[in-house]
């Protein structure tokens, strides 16, 4: 049973991965791999017709409770699914939200009667024939393939989990190091301010000095001279020291954003709908790396 049962995941898992291929090759016009894992499968296709054909397989005679419940056991497996990526990684991998009928942005009812039609079909047409390529192969030939086959999408799943983590990390620097461009930005003009403000402070005392005191009016001028030129030198000192430091964190936000790896490219084509629930604004920038790569 359960030799039968890990087949059958591991070839809808497969077919999955390849209706997912093939509707994306039809809405993009060209391949993008949409599987969470770098191998040509996509485990909740496995999962979710396993799940099916464990708990609806006496129901299979009356395609309305197959249809219904094919909708409920695939839309309670995409929402468990959705909602377990997001608190592991921080991340909302696809979203519905701008769907009708949405739950929580996980599902929508459109997908659900989607995968219901699916699912009737998987069960009264193609799991015959999956049947019984199960059978032809030889048992020890299939114990081995799907030691193999078990043993790669650990290490695919492993590889996965690295990769997330390090671009949350690197989602993380370039936000931090965001935050630091806008931090030095803005001191420097609160400075200029400040320093606007206390000179034109200081030069209204003056005025009403010169009023009274008409006499010291040359004095009072080379006074004024000798502090605008010492504010204008420290100044340019400090805008010359912010621009300096700027222009280091710009070209280490360059070298965070051109230092995107095969897995990160990987993820944010296969998820386009892809968003960080703590660096939001990190994840849009390299959104727009991609766009502006591909516009080239």
């Amino acid at each position: 049973m359960l030799y039968r049962l890990l087949w059958i995941f591991f070839i809808y898992a497969f077919l999955g991965w390849c209706t997912e291929v093939s509707y994306a090759a039809l809405v993009t016009g060209s391949f993008v791999n949409r599987g969470f894992l770098n191998g040509p499968v996509c485990p909740i296709y496995g999962f979710g017709v396993v799940i099916v054909l464990t708990c609806l397989t006496p129901l299979a005679g009356s395609l309305p409770l197959l249809f219904l419940g094919s909708v409920v056991l695939t839309s309670a497996l995409e929402w468990l699914t959705g909602f377990a990526l997001e608190k592991l990684f921080h991340q909302r991998w696809w979203d519905y939200s701008d769907e009708p009928f949405n739950l929580s942005g996980y599902i929508c009812l459109r997908f659900a009667i989607a995968w219901g039609f699916a699912c009737m079909f998987v069960v009264k047409l193609l799991h015959p024939t999956v049947l019984l390529f199960i059978r032809i192969v030889p048992q020890v030939l299939g114990v081995v393939l799907l030691a193999l086959m078990g043993a790669v999408m650990a290490v695919d799943l492993a590889a996965t989990v690295s990769t997330i983590i390090k671009l949350n990390r690197r989602l993380a620097q370039i936000d931090e190091l965001a935050a630091k461009i806008r931090e030095a930005s803005n001191e420097f003009g609160e400075n200029l301010a400040d320093r606007v403000l206390d000179a034109a402070e200081r030069g209204a005392g003056w005025k009403e000095d010169l009023d009274e005191l008409s006499f010291r009016l040359a004095e009072r001028r080379a006074e004024l001279a000798d502090n605008l030129a010492e504010w204008e030198q420290h100044r340019e000192e400090q805008r010359t020291q912010v621009r300096r430091q700027l222009e280091d964190w710009h070209a280490s936000m360059q070298a965070l954003l051109a230092g995107d790896s095969f897995g990160h490219r990987r993820l944010l084509r296969a998820f386009p709908r892809l968003r960080s629930l703590d660096h939001a604004g990190a994840l849009e920038r390299l959104h727009h790396r991609m766009e502006h790569l591909r516009n080239r």
